[in-house]
């Protein structure tokens, strides 16, 4: 049978209304509010929502309960009628309490979330509960976050599974991707109501999906995840962009986020900086701190935009504002140079203070390195003696401290460093060793050289000239320049290692192009106890070198 044209369908429809607007008009209840349905939908007739309202109201004062739940959404909404929560509820009511379960459901809405009524907990359970009965997922699935909840109930998370579970077997995505977390979190035992027990992979997988395929974006962005770091799934890219996408298309801005990321790393697909760019600032307009952050990386340095340091404060300063410790650190950056900004060093210290209180290593270090010099600038060719903070060691000490504890190789240096200048006699020499031997660990060049010193001189640990060769020569191998010069002397007198005339040239050679100038006066009493030919050695391994 072929199509009916557009032009029957009109016709249909506006002999449909015609029809039950004259029973509407002689009375007829259902008839009234099928009317008002036509009028909200503009079945038949041009779209009103005032007529509808006018209907809806009819029927709904003749007790239909479908009416005046319709009623009650209008007035919710403010459609076709100004918007009144009070009078939503009214009629909510009275459809609710003729066993209306959207009408049960919404009213429970409403005292959850005190909208026209008060905040009442135990009302709002008793109008899901009853909706819920009936079978209405979302009503199952408010009571579960209720008792999952505990607030102004006694938590239950065993009847929230319950419920949880009526609703996701009815495909309520939301309750789908709730059980997926409680089986992900080890939460359920496997069975109904269950609660404890260990993980369940593949039942969290199996309703994440079933959420993401309705297109639930969280569920969409866990899957997504899941592929991207192959938990639980094999890692597959393309799988997680998929999903990330579908879920960034709705605006998730988390799914923006890692979409962005993926791109610019270039992992597992091409490498596209300008789609990660367009990823990072979907989800920077939502709001995303981290996303911010990233943009205003990228306008600083001018990464796939045009530098603009007004922009970049713009974006960290977002960021920031939301706690994100990476953005206040870079913020602070930016006011203490006065890149984009204008320099206010009161402002970076406030902003490096947020960052370090929150455990970012650099803000930490910086904060740390502006209360020992008494400056406000830590960045290359920094001015000293600007207004925001004095000296203070006590508080220099603090923050290298909390960095150290990171394992921050510069921070555990610095600290050693105060601590073995500290001449109050209350500190043992043996806490700068140990903060020293730490970085060194790390391969921090001067911290093996400040290790060197102390085993060469005996300064608070017993002397060993092997010991300070070993940490002279692992920092003189990276360049360090009193090191290669000691390394030098050391071979030189075969303090600490066995007498070479060579290895002494070699390593006093190198600390003398390194600008050294005690060296260079020190290689010439070398090079006169060296026979010629021994020299001519020296000159040739100098040139290998």
């Amino acid at each position: 049978m072929p199509d009916s044209s557009p032009s029957d369908v009109n016709a249909r429809h506006t002999a449909e209304f015609l029809r039950v607007k004259g029973l509407a008009e002689r009375g007829v209840a259902s008839a009234q509010h099928s009317l008002g349905f036509m009028y909200v939908n503009g079945q038949g007739v041009p779209r009103n929502d005032e007529l509808a309202v006018a209907w809806y109201r009819m029927a709904a004062s003749s007790g239909l309960a479908q009416a005046q739940y319709n009623l009650g959404v209008m007035y919710q909404k403010g459609q076709g009628v100004a918007q009144d929560l009070g009078q939503a509820r009214h009629w909510y009511t009275l459809a609710a309490q003729q066993g209306y379960a959207q009408a049960q459901y919404n009213l429970g809405w409403l005292y959850a979330k005190g909208q026209g009524v008060p905040t009442d907990v135990q009302q709002a359970m008793h109008w899901f509960s009853l909706a819920a009965e009936q079978g209405d997922p979302g009503a199952q699935h408010n009571l579960a976050m209720i008792y999952e909840g505990g607030k102004g109930v006694a938590q239950d998370i065993g009847k929230a599974v319950e419920w949880y579970r009526k609703a996701a077997e009815q495909n309520y995505a939301r309750s789908q991707f709730n059980l997926a977390l409680r089986y992900d979190s080890g939460q359920l035992s496997g069975k109904p109501g269950g609660q404890g027990g260990e993980r369940d992979v593949q039942q969290a997988l199996q309703w994440f999906r079933k959420a993401a395929e309705q297109g639930y974006a969280p569920a969409q962005f866990n899957l997504g995840l899941r592929y991207d770091k192959g938990q639980g799934l094999p890692q597959d890219s393309e799988k997680a962009i998929l999903w990330y996408a579908r879920a960034g298309e709705q605006g998730h801005a988390s799914s923006q986020f890692n979409l962005g990321l993926i791109y610019d790393a270039g992992h597992g697909v091409a490498h596209n900086p300008g789609l990660a760019l367009q990823w990072f600032r979907k989800a920077a307009e939502q709001g995303h701190a981290g996303a911010q952050d990233n943009l205003g990386l990228r306008y600083e340095h001018g990464q796939g935009v045009e530098q603009d340091y007004a922009a970049a404060a713009h974006w960290y300063g977002q960021a920031a504002k939301q706690g994100f410790a990476g953005a206040q650190y870079h913020l602070a950056q930016l006011l203490d140079s006065g890149h984009g900004v204008a320099q206010d060093p009161a402002a970076a210290l406030d902003w490096y203070r947020k960052a370090a209180e929150q455990g970012h290593l650099r803000a930490q270090f910086d904060l740390a390195l502006r209360y020992e010099n008494g400056q406000m600038s830590g960045q290359t060719g920094g001015q000293t003696g600007r207004a925001g903070v004095k000296q203070d060691l006590v508080q220099a000490r603090y923050w290298y401290r909390q960095a150290a504890d990171q394992d921050y190789a510069p921070a555990q240096y610095a600290l050693g460093q105060l601590l073995d200048r500290d001449d109050s006699g209350t500190v043992d020499p043996r806490q700068a060793y140990d903060w020293y031997r730490r970085a060194s660990d790390q391969g921090h060049a001067l911290a093996q050289f400040a290790l060197g010193l102390r085993y060469d001189s005996g300064h608070g640990i017993g002397r060993d000239y092997e010991a300070a060769h070993f940490w002279y020569l692992c920092a003189a191998r990276q360049g360090h320049a009193r090191a290669q010069f000691n390394i030098g002397v050391m071979y030189a007198s075969g303090q600490g290692v066995v007498r070479d005339l060579v290895e002494a040239y070699a390593w006093l050679h190198r600390a003398g192009a390194a600008g050294l100038a005690a060296a260079n006066s020190y290689i010439q009493r070398v090079a006169a106890r060296m026979e010629p030919a021994l020299l001519a050695q020296a000159h040739r391994h100098v040139g290998a070198a």
